[in-house]
């Protein structure tokens, strides 16, 4: 029979372990990275033997050691993506055996509110020249540059600020996807483009999931088929929302192939 303060401390360790992979999880790791990450933090924590289950909005760990056992579960926030905190965060599990649990979750506290991010209005415009780009890559002629740089990046700015008031995603994604879609033919036109309608696709491009829908087939074809269905359910879902943004758009502007 293990004695009380074995089992405490096999605690401590399991939830060191199950915050880390929770913050794994947050910043849109696929299922392997995630238990890869338990695995190390509870391996040089000083257990002998861990089981994780990540699910799309929560996850658990079963840590073992001896004949003590101890298996906690938490939910999982709003799945997005932060390589720059994803990237810290394994750093800080490869160094776990260096550390006490304590410690491990005070350093990943840290992580979370100094790992620096960039402001607002430079993702939106980074995002509006991605956006405008990619729209020559599709074909949207010159005149209609400026247009789709303008309207995705307004609609990036419009996706963070409705985000950070915690509006429901596929709320967002209808209202981003409309507003952005209508600027982009309604300037495109301005700016005399005779491709307005290519202007209006190119404007929504950066409300395409990229990062969950490669997450999706890599978690199905790393044998985590749950998560990976879940997934692309998720994905499946926002992509339909954000059509419905479009056909609107569509119908009010008369844009058409």
């Amino acid at each position: 029979m293990p004695d009380q303060s074995h089992r405490r401390n096999l605690e401590q360790v399991a939830l060191a372990t199950l915050a880390v992979g929770r913050v794994l999880m947050q910043c849109g790791a696929r299922g392997q990275v995630v238990r890869t990450g338990c695995a190390l933090v509870a391996r040089g924590l000083g257990a002998t033997q861990i089981d994780t289950r990540a699910g799309y909005s929560s996850i658990e760990v079963t840590v073992r050691d001896g004949d003590a056992s101890v298996t906690r579960m938490t939910s999982v926030a709003a799945i997005g993506v932060n390589h720059r905190l994803d990237q810290a965060v394994r750093r800080l599990a490869r160094g776990a055996a260096d550390r006490t649990p304590a410690a491990v979750v005070a350093d990943l506290e840290q992580l979370q509110a100094a790992t620096p991010r960039h402001p607002p209005w430079l993702v939106a415009v980074a995002v509006g020249l991605a956006c405008a780009a990619f729209g020559k890559l599709i074909g949207v002629d010159w005149p209609a540059f400026p247009a789709v740089a303008v309207a995705a990046g307004i609609g990036q700015y419009l996706r963070h600020q409705l985000l950070h008031r915690g509006v429901n995603v596929f709320v967002m994604a209808v209202v981003v996807a409309f507003v952005a879609a209508a600027l982009g033919v309604l300037g495109a036109r301005a700016m005399g483009s005779a491709t307005a309608y290519t202007a209006m696709i190119a404007s929504i491009l950066l409300l395409v999931p990229g990062v969950p829908a490669l997450n999706a087939q890599s978690d199905i074809i790393e044998g985590d088929p749950t998560l990976g269905s879940a997934r692309a359910v998720w994905v499946a879902m926002l992509l339909i929302f954000v059509v419905a943004g479009v056909v609107i758009a569509q119908a009010l502007t008369g844009a058409t192939p």
